[in-house]
C-alpha cells in the first residue's frame, strides 16, 4: 500500500494507545500488518513503526460496538476483535489478550466517552482509561469552541464568511441541485452528518451524472477534506478555490441566485362584489430621494440672490453735504424775503501736490479732484448771481 502524503505524525491528535495490530476488512480476508496509533477519536495506520507519514485511517466517530471475535489463528498468543461500524466491520489481531483488552477499552472509551463496566482490567488500567476520557473530552470542547467562534455559521451571524456555493442541503438534494443546475457548476458545499463538520458535493458528467461526496473537517489550524491526499486551507473559502485551482476550472462552484420581481405588487378587494386580485403598483408611492433632490436644486436656483448694500465714497459724501449746505441757504432767503450778506460756500481744501522728480510734467489731477473744483465753482458763482 502506498504511503499517502499527509499530515505527519507530530501533527496528529495526542496518542493514546499504539502497538502492532493485523487488519482485515470486508471480503479481504488476507490480514495485513500494522503499527496503529489510537490519536484523539481516529486510528492511525503506518507501515512500520517509525514512520512519519500514516497509510491508512479509521474514524470513530461511527462506532457501533466492540467485541471479541473468538475466531483461533495459528499463534495461540493471539486474539482477535471486531470493531462494528455503520459503514462495516473491521476485524484486528492483537499480540496477546492482554492487548485486545486494552484495545478494546481505549477505542470504547474514545468513542462512547466512558469506561466498559464488561472488561477485565486492573485498577491501574481502568486509570489509563479514565485519564484519556478527559483528555478526549477536553480536546473535543477546545475543538467545538474554535469551531463556533471561527468557524461555524450561526444563527446570530451573516453568511457572508460562508462561501456563495453553501446550501443548507441534505445529501440526496444535494445531488438533485447540481442535476438540476448542470449548466451553472458542478460542486456546492453542505452541511456534513457530523456535527460541526462539511461536506462537498461534486457532479461529473462521463455519458451520465457522477457523484462525489468528500468530507470536510475543521480543526484549530483550519479545514481539511479527508482524502488520501488531505487538502488543507486557512478558510472555506480557500478550500473551494484550491479545489478549482488544481482541478484547472473542471470544477466550478455552483452559485444559484434568486429571483427579484420588477413590479410591485398588491392584493385589493373589490367593493361590490369583495373579490381579491393582485394589483401591480405603476407608480412608487413615495418620492425617490433623486427627484426629491433635484427640486432642492431648482428651489435654491429660484431665490433672489441678496441685494448688496453699496456704501457711499469719501468724495461722493463731500459732495452730498455740500448740496444740502446749498439747499438750506436757498431755503433761508425763500423764507424771510430780505437780503442777507453773501455767504461763501465752504470750499474743499485741495489736496497739496507731491513734488515730482520731473519738474517738466506735473500731476494731473484725478477726475474726482476736478469735479469738486468745478461744483465749488459753480456754487460760488450761483449766490454772487441771486445777490
Amino acid at each position: 500500500m502506498a504511503k499517502r502524503i499527509g499530515r505527519k505524525r507530530a501533527q496528529l491528535p495526542d496518542c493514546y494507545y499504539e502497538g502492532y495490530l493485523e487488519k482485515t476488512w470486508g471480503k479481504d480476508l488476507t490480514p495485513q500488518k500494522f503499527w496503529a496509533c489510537l490519536c484523539g477519536n481516529s486510528l492511525f495506520f503506518f507501515n512500520e513503526k517509525r514512520d512519519i507519514d500514516y497509510v491508512d485511517k479509521l474514524v470513530l466517530t461511527e462506532l457501533i460496538s466492540v467485541a471479541d471475535d473468538g475466531t483461533p489463528v495459528s499463534n495461540t498468543h493471539s486474539t482477535r476483535f471486531v470493531v462494528h461500524m455503520k459503514s462495516g466491520s473491521y476485524r484486528f489481531t492483537a499480540s496477546n489478550s492482554e492487548a485486545r483488552e486494552l484495545w478494546k477499552g481505549f477505542i470504547h472509551s474514545v468513542a462512547e466517552l466512558s469506561v466498559p463496566s464488561s472488561l477485565i482490567l486492573l485498577p491501574g488500567q481502568i486509570h489509563m482509561l479514565e485519564c484519556t476520557i478527559q483528555k478526549e473530552v477536553e480536546r473535543l470542547a477546545s475543538l467545538t469552541s474554535t469551531d463556533v467562534t471561527d468557524h461555524a455559521p450561526s444563527p446570530t451571524s451573516s453568511q457572508s464568511d460562508m462561501p456563495a456555493c453553501f446550501y443548507e442541503v441534505p445529501r440526496l438534494e444535494a445531488e438533485l441541485l447540481l442535476e438540476r443546475e448542470a449548466n451553472r457548476g458542478n460542486l456546492l458545499l453542505r452541511p456534513g452528518r457530523i456535527e460541526k463538520s462539511f461536506a462537498i458535493t461534486t457532479r461529473l458528467d462521463l455519458g451520465g451524472s457522477v457523484f462525489k461526496h468528500y468530507r470536510v473537517y475543521s480543526s484549530p489550524a483550519g479545514f481539511y477534506i479527508d482524502v488520501d491526499t488531505p487538502v488543507y486551507a486557512d478558510t472555506l473559502q480557500e478550500l473551494v478555490n484550491i479545489l478549482v485551482e488544481r482541478t484547472e476550472g473542471h470544477l466550478t462552484p455552483l452559485i444559484v441566485e434568486g429571483q427579484y420581481d420588477k413590479n410591485i405588487s398588491f392584493i385589493s378587494s373589490d367593493n361590490e362584489n369583495g373579490e381579491r386580485t393582485q394589483q401591480s403598483l405603476q407608480t412608487f408611492a413615495l418620492t425617490p430621494l433623486t427627484r426629491r433632490q433635484d427640486e432642492k436644486t431648482r428651489a435654491l436656483e429660484a431665490e433672489p440672490d441678496p441685494v448688496r448694500e453699496e456704501h457711499p465714497s469719501f468724495a461722493d459724501k463731500k459732495v452730498g453735504r455740500e448740496h444740502a449746505i446749498r439747499d438750506s441757504s436757498a431755503a433761508s432767503l425763500s423764507l424771510t424775503g430780505h437780503k442777507k450778506a453773501p455767504c461763501p460756500a465752504p470750499r474743499r481744501s485741495l489736496p497739496s501736490q507731491t513734488p515730482t522728480n520731473n519738474p517738466g510734467n506735473p500731476r494731473r489731477p484725478s477726475n474726482v479732484e476736478a469735479q469738486m473744483k468745478c461744483k465749488s465753482t459753480c456754487s460760488f458763482f450761483l449766490l454772487r448771481c441771486h445777490y
